[in-house]
Parts: C-alpha cells; sequence; structure tokens
C-alpha cells in the first residue's frame, strides 16, 4: 500500500490534493505537512513514505533547497515538485535536482492523477503542455555540477549545510543536532571538500543558489 505526503501550507490546496489523490491510487495512506521541517520530519517517522508533493515555497522551503534537502537525505522517495511558477527553465532545474515530475498549481485534477500514478509506477511526469518547452529549455552545466555535489553530501552532512547557511555557528549547530562540536568540525571538512568551496561563506552561498522567487509574493508586492 503506498504512501503519499502531501507538503503544503494552504490547507484548503491540501485537502484538495488529499481528495484527487485518494481518488488516483486505491488505498493509498496520505499524510500530510505544512512546512519543510515538518516534511523531513515525517520522512524520519515513517521511511516508507514513496512520494512526496512539495510545494517550492512553504516554510523553510527556499526554492529548490527543499527538494534538494529531501533528495539528500532520502534519496529513495519519489518528489513532485508543486509550484505556481510554470517557467520551462525552473522546471528544468527542478528535474536536474532529482525531483520525479512537476506539477503546476494551475493543473487539473485530471493530471494531479496522472501525475500520482506516474510517478508511483517510477515514470517521470510533466503536464502534456510543458513537455515541449521543458525540452528546449537546457541544463545548465553549472546547476548540473552543483546537483551532484549536494547528492554528495551525507544527510547530516545536508542537514550541516542548511545550519551554516542560516548563519548558526558550530557550537549552536552542535547543540541542534545534538552531536560535538567536533563532529560538526569534521562534517564542515567533508563539506567544503566536497562542494569546493573554502570557507562557510562559500558553502552557504552554494545553497543559497537554489532559492526562487515566490510568484504568489510577487503579485502580493504589487497590491496597494
Amino acid at each position: 500500500m503506498p504512501t503519499l505526503l502531501i507538503a503544503d501550507d494552504h490547507p484548503l490546496f491540501r485537502a484538495a490534493l488529499r481528495g484527487a489523490a485518494a481518488d488516483a491510487v486505491a488505498g493509498l495512506r496520505v499524510r500530510e505537512a505544512d512546512s519543510l521541517d515538518s516534511v523531513l520530519a515525517a520522512l524520519e517517522a515513517e521511511p516508507d513514505i514513496d512520494l512526496v508533493l512539495l510545494d517550492l515555497h512553504m516554510p523553510g522551503n527556499h526554492g529548490l533547497a527543499g527538494l534538494a534537502a529531501v533528495r539528500a537525505q532520502h534519496p529513495g522517495v519519489a518528489v513532485v515538485v508543486v509550484s505556481a511558477n510554470d517557467d520551462p527553465r525552473v522546471i528544468r532545474r527542478a528535474l536536474d535536482h532529482g525531483a520525479a515530475g512537476y506539477l503546476p498549481k494551475s493543473s487539473g485534477l485530471d493530471e494531479l492523477r496522472e501525475a500520482i500514478r506516474s510517478v508511483l509506477a517510477c515514470e517521470q511526469w510533466l503536464p502534456a503542455a510543458l513537455r515541449a518547452p521543458v525540452s528546449r529549455a537546457r541544463s545548465s552545466a553549472h546547476d548540473a555540477d552543483l546537483a551532484a555535489r549536494l547528492a554528495s553530501l551525507s544527510p547530516q552532512q545536508f542537514r550541516v549545510l542548511v545550519l551554516v547557511a542560516q548563519g548558526l555557528l558550530n557550537k549552536q549547530i552542535a547543540d541542534r543536532l545534538d552531536v560535538q562540536e567536533r563532529t560538526v568540525k569534521a562534517h564542515l571538512t567533508a563539506i567544503f571538500d566536497r562542494l569546493g568551496v573554502r570557507n562557510r561563506t562559500q558553502a552557504g552561498v552554494v545553497l543559497r543558489e537554489l532559492e526562487l522567487t515566490d510568484p504568489a509574493r510577487q503579485i502580493e508586492g504589487l497590491a496597494p
């Protein structure tokens, strides 16, 4: 019996996804999360989760950084990115960073059902209208290299990187992760080596390269 995690901070949208998902796959178990922290906690608590529908702009998820976190810490879990952003270049980047599919929030319920069925069948999925534009969007060599470097980090190293990017000091990171400070230092040495950077600032910049502008916030910013 497959298990789906719906990760979005809007309760009504989660409810719509839950209903469509239940129609898509008989016996599907559905879990919900409203922040990146709760997504990662759910995946730790239930390692048998098969698929995550991940909102790019939920709390704690800065663009593609959340996708990278899930893929690094739980590589066996399939992720379909859900976003109001339907820019083919963004979709191309999401696929390059390990997404199994991409679902614009403008998609209909039939497309959602098809996406869930396809990805659970180990197929990549995109809406029919976006397949040609995305195929024409070239992968960035830099982005592909970035994805590979991030994928080389262990789950704990990725957690350390996220906290470094947030500006935490070694002692604070050690307290947060309940490890010794020398363990954090060892992780940082490995992180710097695998990312090809020399210091904490450069390591934080690598992660911030995954940030994306939320189209919804852009619209809100234009409101009087």
